[in-house]
């Protein structure tokens, strides 16, 4: 019965229609060849489905009980299948991301945040880390790193500008401590240090001027392993935070912090994507990278 399935398709086609010739327009054969296919089904089965007249057409006793048995079996297999394609034209699935927390509050939420709301099916996690993670051995399907740093082994979508950290404290902390004016001085101050996820080491705070690059190993108070708490610290007096420039902006237009060592902050290439070949075949995964995307425009 199996490799006959279209016989018994067919034939509800008709037992629906009561119509030999309105079936096979549906259908899209000719009339004699539905004829010829009702006949070898009633057969092999060795039943009447149908009777005929020179006028109509109708069910016997049989043929109505499969018409009965086959219509909501059929109206079944043809709501999966539509479910189906609306999956394959309507993009779901989750896509893990870590990236830092940074990145997350100023690039990645503020892009994705609008475009969600239209994909319902898609579900993202976001994993807040400032480390280099190995984004295959743990699981993610991207993650987010500034350009130099991608392996050269994953494909890289630049998604954002170039930007730089500065060192920002509050003008109260200056007034009492000093403004520093080279990155050596930064020793005698209270600064904030940066746990990096990876190694379990301190971020070192790097400068260039003049083609001179330097590492500073600081030292302070205050110990975190995210970047946005450190601003509040500046904020409240604690000491200098060496800290991403837009997270400040408006706090050093409004004159509530003040940056430092201003010309020793060189700017950083931006924030990349980046991620296996493989995953570029996910549909919802093409969604989110489209979304963030960076043009320069």
């Amino acid at each position: 019965m199996r490799d006959n399935f279209n016989d018994l398709l067919w034939f509800l086609a008709v037992a629906e229609e009561r119509s030999f010739t309105r079936a096979a327009a549906k259908i899209g054969i000719t009339q004699s060849t539905l004829s010829h296919t009702i006949k070898r089904l009633e057969t092999r089965m060795g039943l009447r489905l149908l009777a005929r007249t020179t006028r109509s057409v109708s069910t016997t006793e049989a043929g109505e009980r499969l018409r009965q048995s086959l219509a909501p079996r059929i109206a079944a297999i043809e709501t999966d299948i539509a479910a189906l394609t609306d999956d394959r034209d309507r993009p779901s699935g989750t896509v893990r991301i870590t990236v830092s927390d940074h990145a997350l509050e100023k690039l990645i939420w503020p892009k994705l945040r609008p475009l969600l709301l239209d994909y319902p099916d898609i579900r993202v996690e976001f994993s807040r880390d400032n480390g280099l993670r190995n984004i295959v051995e743990d699981g993610f399907d991207a993650g987010v790193r500034l350009g130099e740093t991608v392996e050269k082994d994953m494909v890289a979508v630049r998604i954002g500008p170039d930007w730089r950290l500065v060192a920002i404290g509050s003008p109260r902390y200056f007034a009492e401590r000093g403004v520093p004016l080279t990155p050596q001085d930064l020793v005698s101050h209270n600064c904030m240090m940066l746990r990096l996820t990876s190694g379990g080491g301190f971020y070192a705070w790097e400068f260039e001027k003049d083609g001179r690059d330097m590492r500073m190993r600081v030292e302070g108070q205050l110990r975190f392993n995210t970047t946005l708490p450190m601003v509040d610290a500046a904020l409240a007096g604690y000491g200098i935070a060496y800290v991403p420039e837009d997270l400040v902006d408006e706090h050093v237009a409004a004159g509530r912090l003040q940056i430092v060592l201003d010309d020793w902050s060189p700017p950083f290439a931006g924030y990349y994507l980046y991620f296996p070949s493989s995953r570029q075949n996910s549909e919802a995964f093409k969604v989110i990278v489209n979304a963030l995307r960076y043009s320069a425009r």
